[in-house]
């Protein structure tokens, strides 16, 4: 893992693949560990540069306030553009899951010169809080479960990584899997508690930023091949959100992983690197 100077901030990655491969920069969802270790593997193993990266305020990556963040979901996605300029100059495929998911959207809408494919992960097409009428809402008893656990204490590493894991069985998804990735961000988080805290507690500084204007009905705007990766028991942003921005954005895959809940397990990383690197395939490969 190293750090980038882009846009005012210093982030931190980490790459996977040659250096002057295609870029496919992987926005955090808030961290870059969002991402599974598997899915960048294989990435760089099909001709691409996987470059995965903290957003400001979560991992290596720049953090003042946590709690009350000076900038803007725009800012984040000005960060995106610079990042991958800073990283090859050169139109990259943009790739954000989760909460990061939302700042690709924006990414690619404010600044579609940077980038040439775009890929969302588990995400959902509008701002945190209560969705549009006509999108799936999280799953009531599963939140009403998962946010009535007393929190841990964020010093305490082992009992972050319990409290992730009794997370992940609330959703669906791996306690062993979720328990070893909180682990491995409390091991990369530098400073007080609370910046452990913000790295665990997947979307709290995003409840704190300005996501205005809102993208949605600017959805339409994209022109770049895009691909919708959903779970389908995914009880967090359920896989309606993911079925209305494939709807949104002319010409869109939707990849709906059967299987998957809302973490991607490392079962499926062949299955979305391929469809990734057939969006936009390296030099050498066809679609």
């Amino acid at each position: 893992m190293s750090t980038v100077e882009a846009n005012g901030i210093t982030f931190g990655i980490e790459s996977f693949g040659a250096d002057d491969a295609p870029l496919v920069l992987l926005v955090g969802g808030p961290t870059m560990l969002s991402w599974p270790d598997a899915l960048c593997e294989r990435l760089a193993a099909g001709g691409c540069r996987a470059v995965r990266y903290d957003l400001r305020d979560s991992g290596e990556s720049t953090t003042r306030d946590p709690q009350a963040p000076a900038y803007t979901l725009r800012d984040l996605a000005a960060d995106a553009a610079a990042l991958a300029d800073a990283l090859g100059g050169r139109p990259a495929h943009l790739a954000g899951i989760g909460v990061g998911g939302m700042v690709a959207q924006v990414a690619a809408l404010d600044h579609p010169a940077a980038f040439s494919a775009l890929t969302l992960a588990r995400t959902r097409p509008v701002a945190p809080g209560p969705p549009d009428d006509d999108l799936p809402d999280h799953d009531r008893a599963a939140m009403s479960r998962l946010f009535a656990r007393a929190t841990p204490d964020w010093a305490d590493r082992e009992a972050v990584a319990e409290f992730a894991a009794g997370g992940a069985e609330i959703l669906g998804d791996d306690p062993a899997a979720a328990r070893a990735v909180a682990a491995r961000i409390w091991d990369r988080t530098p400073g007080t508690s609370e910046a452990v805290q913000t790295a665990n507690q997947l979307g709290l500084v995003f409840a704190k930023l300005d996501c205005a204007p809102r993208w949605r009905e600017r959805l339409p705007g994209i022109e770049i091949p895009t691909l919708v990766v959903h779970g389908r028991h995914d009880r967090f942003f359920p896989v309606g959100n993911g079925e209305a921005i494939a709807r949104e954005i002319p010409g869109a895959r939707l990849l709906v992983l059967e299987e998957a809940a809302t973490a991607f397990p490392d079962t499926t990383a062949d299955e979305i690197a391929g469809e990734m690197l057939a969006l936009a395939p390296p030099p050498g490969r066809t679609r």
